[in-house]
């Protein structure tokens, strides 16, 4: 079969590595994999991984030039003639359903997350078949748009678990990490993600100062970039550690992200905004990390409460400092409970499945 996903860029993102990593694994089953996007970082990477980029402005939200993108993109496809088109985003899935109204190819979407309930938004909802991250956007969709059960599948986010195995520990970057944040004989409790105010840091680190005073060698971790625009975030947040005397501090953007996982203690994720699915979580805890998630979104389908992790009400940073404190004695495999359940070979298994009962 020959598959085209189309996405607005190839930079950094979960769509994107979702995108990445389904066309590297259809290539390896004997698949043509293209991927239609305006570009970005990773474009090589799926040329790398046997698949092939066509770069074309599927990103833009002008009005004006629609009509000569519609007819760029139903060229592009008439002379690929795929069997399958998979649309990830709003704009892409809008320039396709115009350019598809004699072309006839059969659709697939994946709704990734809690997009404004609207007209625009509803194109997500007019393909053949449609994938949804996680049983809360299925809700969502389905509650919004009545959205027949029969189009939907919940295919979650898969986790690679070649790179998130507990075997697998990069134990010289552990090392130089560790020693250059002063982390050895630390009880390490890490927030990963940009800094931003819907991560409700705040709630962190209110919660950091109260565990410890009961472990005194706890540290909490901000792992994440900030953009220039969240400076502002950023300096409140420092006022506020400073304020508590917490024992919190920022590393910034770090590539190796299931090596921060790995030696963490704890994983916290205290987001304001619900989640789709929560990808980091389920990585987390595929390295036996506990995780401990504000109590809504995808996150639902993924933390067994007292098994490998907790749930916490929204902005409770007493109740957070509470499981933290409780979560320190989880000891669970991981490992095998996200592969039975949301690894990357299910989700490739699935999304192939959903293909080739179209392509019928």
């Amino acid at each position: 079969m020959k598959i085209v996903q189309i996405l607005p860029e190839l930079n950094e993102g979960g769509v994107e590595r979702g995108v990445l990593e389904l066309s590297r694994e259809l290539v390896k089953k004997g698949f043509e994999s293209f991927v239609i996007s305006d570009g970005g970082k990773l474009v090589n990477q799926i040329i790398n991984d046997g698949g092939k980029h066509i770069r074309f402005g599927v990103c833009s939200k002008n009005p004006l030039n629609t009509f000569n993108r519609v007819l760029g993109l139903k060229k592009i496809l008439k002379e690929l003639n795929p069997d399958i088109v998979h649309v990830r985003s709003r704009v892409p899935a809008w320039l396709f359903y115009f350019a598809n109204k004699t072309l006839k190819i059969p659709v697939v979407s994946t709704v990734h997350g809690f997009n404004s309930v609207s007209f625009y938004s509803k194109i997500m909802t007019k393909a053949d078949h449609i994938i949804c991250v996680s049983s809360a956007i299925k809700e969502y969709i389905q509650k919004n748009y009545n959205t027949p059960e029969a189009k939907i599948s919940i295919i979650p986010r898969g986790v690679d678990l070649t790179n998130f195995n507990p075997n697998n520990r990069d134990e010289k970057f552990i090392k130089e990490f560790k020693d250059r944040f002063d982390l050895n004989e630390k009880f390490i409790i890490s927030a990963v993600g940009r800094v931003t105010q819907l991560k409700d840091l705040e709630t962190f680190i209110k919660a950091i100062a109260i565990v410890q005073q009961n472990m005194p060698h706890c540290i909490g971790l901000i792992v994440g970039g900030i953009r220039r625009d969240k400076n502002g975030y950023f300096e409140t947040l420092k006022k506020l550690i400073k304020s508590l005397n917490a024992n919190v501090i920022f590393t910034k953007s770090q590539s190796k992200i299931s090596q921060i996982y790995s030696l963490s203690d704890v994983i916290v994720s205290s987001s304001k905004k619900p989640e789709s699915f929560g990808r980091s979580v389920a990585e987390a805890i595929a390295l036996n990390t506990p995780v401990i998630a504000t109590n809504h979104g995808g996150v639902l389908d993924i933390i067994q409460e007292n098994i490998n992790g907790y749930f916490f009400k929204i902005g409770d940073y007493k109740e957070l400092a509470n499981k933290i404190i409780k979560a320190k004695k989880l000891k669970f495999d991981g490992q095998s409970y996200i592969k039975e359940n949301f690894s990357l070979e299910m989700m490739v298994k699935e999304t192939i499945k959903v293909y080739k009962n179209l392509g019928k």
